[in-house]
Formats: C-alpha cells, structure tokens, sequence
C-alpha cells in the first residue's frame, strides 16, 4: 500500500503533471500526422529523459504513448486515413459520420471512448499487476531464463508475415545484444578490435535509428498531395443518454483490449478489428455497422486505449514487453539504470508504481487536452510529409548525438535507420529485433547463472517445473505457426 501511495504522489507532482501534459500534447500530434508513430516518438525523445529523474521521464513517455492511440484517430474521422494502425477500424464508421456533416460528434464520441478504454485499463493495471509482481518474486535465474525464451518465440511467431522473418529478427536482435563484454566473464565479443564498442551497442542508439529514419523516408516517397480535413462544427461531447446507448459496447471492448494487450506481439489493430466484430455480433442494428453508427465508432476507440494498461502488464510483471511500443518504454528504464525483469516491482518499486498511475492520470488529461487539441487538427494534419520528414530526422540526430556526445553514435544510428528502412521493404517486422535486444541482455546472464547453478548440465530448466512448463509453451507457440505444421494438419483433414 505505501507503493501505491508514493507512486500516486509522485504522478500528482507538479514535475510530473508539466510533463504529463508535454507528453500527451506530443502524443497527440504525432498519432494525427500520418506515418509518425508513437514508438518513434518516444525513442527520439529518450535522450531528452537523461536529466529528468526516472519517474518523470516514464511519465511523460507514457502519457505521449496514451495520446498518440487517441490521436490516430483524428486523422481517421477527418480524413479517412488512419494515423495510426490501431485506428483502421475507426475509419469505417468515424468517416461515414464526417460525411454527414458529424465529424464533431464522431471526434467527441471517440474521445469518450477513448476515456472510459482507458480508465478500464489503468484500474485493471493498478490491481492486477502488483498481485502479478508478488507472484514474479519467487522467480529466479532458471525461470527467468525460460521468460526471456518464451518472450522471443511469441514475439517471433506474432509477428507480421513470415514466422520465420520475425525468429530471424528476434535472433538479430539476440546477437546486437551480446556485443560487447561478457558481463559474467568479462570478456569481449563481437567487438572485432574496436574499443568503441566495449561497452555494446547503446540501445537509445538503434531505437531511433529503427524507428525514427524509416519513417521519414516514408514520408519523402509519398505523394505531395495536400490533406482534405473536414471542419469541426458544433457540439462534440455526446449526451449522456446516447453513452447509456452504448455502454455495454464501451466495457466489452475495454476488456477485449486489455486481454488482447497481454498478449505479447498483438497490439491496437488487432483489439480494435476483435472489438468492432464483437459490437457487431451482439448490437441489434448489425446493418447500420459501416453506415456512421456510433456504437462502431466507440468499439475500436475504447479497445485501443485499452490495449496500453494490458500490454503494460507483462512488460513491468516480467520484463517481457508487450508490444514493440513497451520494449521502447523498457529501453527507457534501462538508460536510467533500471534493469526489466521480475524484480521490478520490488527494487524499483518508486518508478514502476509511478507508471501505474501515469496510465490513469494521463488518461483524465487526454480527456482535457483532447477536447482542445481536436478544433485545431483540422491545420496539423495539413502539414506536408516532405516538410515533417527533414524535421524527424534532425530530431534524430540531435537526440542521438545526445546520449554520448559522439558522432560515431550518429553514423550506427543512421546504419541501423538503413536496415531498419530495408526491412520494411522485405516485410520483416523490426519489434522482434527490439525484443531481442532487450531480452538478449536477461537471455545471456540467467543462462549464465542457471548453468552455474547446475553445474553445468543443461538439463536444469527440466527438472525445475515452471521452467520446463514455459518452454514447452515456447516450443508450442513455435510449432503452431509453422506453415509446414499448418498444411500437415490441412491434409490430414483432407485424407481424413
């Protein structure tokens, strides 16, 4: 109790209140602009939390993480474009409503929406995290080695196409981690001579790189064509009576977005789809769906703000992130010397209750500044992506050359911005190499720590229960994915 209580008065703090507000003014604006996401934003702005204390910093990334799932759908409803991908499903009944002249009440519907998904999920966060944390106490180097195996499979077979594009990504990412010094045996690996890289590569570094240069060079290849955004006219708010229309709708799709963030590589798109079906199939005007029906418009929007306080979950429970938006918040703790894993509920209690209430607070503020924020959209989302594009990556390189003052950590952030923009080409999804970085560093010491504690025998991640329990799970979640798995089973059907 005395957790929750400090990290409720370090979230009411002036300090953290200022950068509440400075995070989700940004997270707004990016998640209206199209092609800008929040995980770009937040690792830009990871070198800028290098002053501020631990706590602050978290909570000015995770308030910029809650604006920009509301602020996505801006640029749905006025524009008929999804400024994010959890606010595809927006567009189907948010720009209908728009083209009857509603886009107010659609954008008032949505922040609404977008409140009550979000107090759901700060209130599940608050309760069901700390019982998960006491649980994560009796973990020791044995299970944790089995997570940090099990967080890289479901990743890795979640992930977007080929199963195994995103295995190969997450073991990329594996490899990016270890090089530098053993830190069991202190020796040196992967450093081919260079001193620079004694320390490893700085995950800062090549959060940006992957995430920020990508996108502006999506932005540079797309059409100069000036946005048509509809005005906002009249009163936005929906009556009280038309919210007890669709309450049910707002608390089912609040708890589908909270179990779809549990699970480790979904996110936003695939709880707004899962709930916009299920408001659906148990609405009773299913033929109004697509039509401008409000009841369609506040499905999605409640499930993707949702979707932040689940993914939360096992990113601060066990270390293992969410989504590729939480291993960004993950490489935030750690470049404040925070380590994700098990035991951070308990040695980083101060922080980790902090970011707990950041979700809610943060989500009582998006209300507020939302409702101001929206009347002016209609002028941000006419900016010209060839202007926003040199913008980000001047952003890029300043917060890069922030963190060590080196321009030899430009030249890697550049490198990895390449191979990040490269993989987008190829389809292979860059948050299971953001994973593996992460999990990597936990990877390689617990393995390290369960050898010796078996003497050697590899055979010790059998004999302890939970650890054979969770790779088995791994193992599953591998084979299921398996297209050769998968047409076995087609044609036995088949024969059978």
């Amino acid at each position: 109790m005395n957790e929750i209580m400090l990290g409720l008065a370090n979230v009411l703090s002036i300090t953290s209140i200022l950068a509440i507000i400075a995070g989700m003014s940004l997270g707004l604006f990016v998640g209206s602009m199209p092609g800008l996401s929040a995980t770009m934003a937040i690792a830009i702005l990871l070198p800028l939390t290098f002053g501020m204390d631990p706590a602050t910093g978290i909570t000015m990334l995770t308030s910029l993480y809650m604006g920009a799932m509301y602020g996505g759908s801006i640029l749905a409803i006025l524009v008929n474009t999804p400024g994010t991908p959890a606010a595809a499903a927006t567009v189907l009944d948010g720009y209908q409503m728009t083209e009857r002249g509603q886009a107010g009440k659609a954008m008032g519907i949505s922040l609404t929406s977008s409140l009550v998904g979000g107090i759901i999920s700060g209130i599940v966060l608050l309760t069901v995290a700390p019982l998960l944390g006491q649980v994560a106490l009796a973990i020791g180097a044995v299970e944790l080695f089995a997570i940090a195996v099990l967080g890289l499979t479901i990743i890795g077979s979640l992930s977007t196409g080929s199963v195994i594009k995103g295995l190969l990504s997450g073991a990329i990412g594996v490899l990016i981690s270890l090089i530098g010094m053993d830190p069991i045996t202190g020796s040196t690996r992967f450093t081919f001579g260079s001193v620079y890289l004694f320390d490893g590569i700085s995950f800062v570094v090549a959060l940006i790189g992957l995430f920020s240069i990508p996108q502006a060079f999506k932005l540079v290849e797309k059409d100069s064509e000036k946005v048509k955004a509809s005005k906002i006219k009249g009163k936005m708010l929906p009556t009280w009576k038309e919210i007890k229309s669709f309450k049910m709708t707002l608390a089912r799709s609040g708890v589908i977005g909270v179990f779809t963030g549990l699970i480790p590589g979904t996110g936003g798109d695939t709880a707004s789809w899962f709930s916009y079906n299920e408001a659906k199939r148990f609405s009773k005007e299913k033929n109004k769906f697509g039509t401008g029906h409000p009841e369609g418009l506040a499905a999605p929007e409640a499930a993707n703000n949702a979707v932040v306080g689940g993914a939360l979950i096992p990113t601060i429970t066990l270390g293992v992130p969410g989504s590729s938006t939480t291993a960004v918040l993950l490489g935030a703790l750690m470049i404040h010397g925070i380590m994700p894993g098990p035991t951070l509920m308990s040695e980083y209690a101060d922080v980790t209750y902090t970011l707990l209430w950041a979700v809610l607070i943060s989500t009582l503020f998006l209300f507020g500044l939302g409702l101001l924020y929206t009347r002016l959209a209609v002028g941000v989302t006419k900016i010209p992506s060839k202007i926003l594009a040199p913008i980000i990556v001047l952003m890029a390189v300043i917060g890069t050359f922030a963190v060590n003052n080196s321009m030899a950590d430009v030249m890697i952030m550049f490198t990895f911005g390449i191979v990040g923009y490269f993989m987008d080409k190829l389809n292979i999804s860059v948050a299971p190499l953001v994973i593996g970085m992460i999990l990597g560093a936990m990877l390689d010491t617990s393995l390290h720590q369960s050898l010796i504690i078996g003497d050697g025998d590899w055979l010790v991640f059998l004999r302890n229960p939970t650890s054979a329990i969770l790779l088995f799970i791994a193992l599953v979640s591998i084979i299921q994915s398996t297209p050769l798995l998968k047409k076995s089973i087609n044609l036995f059907k088949k024969e059978g």
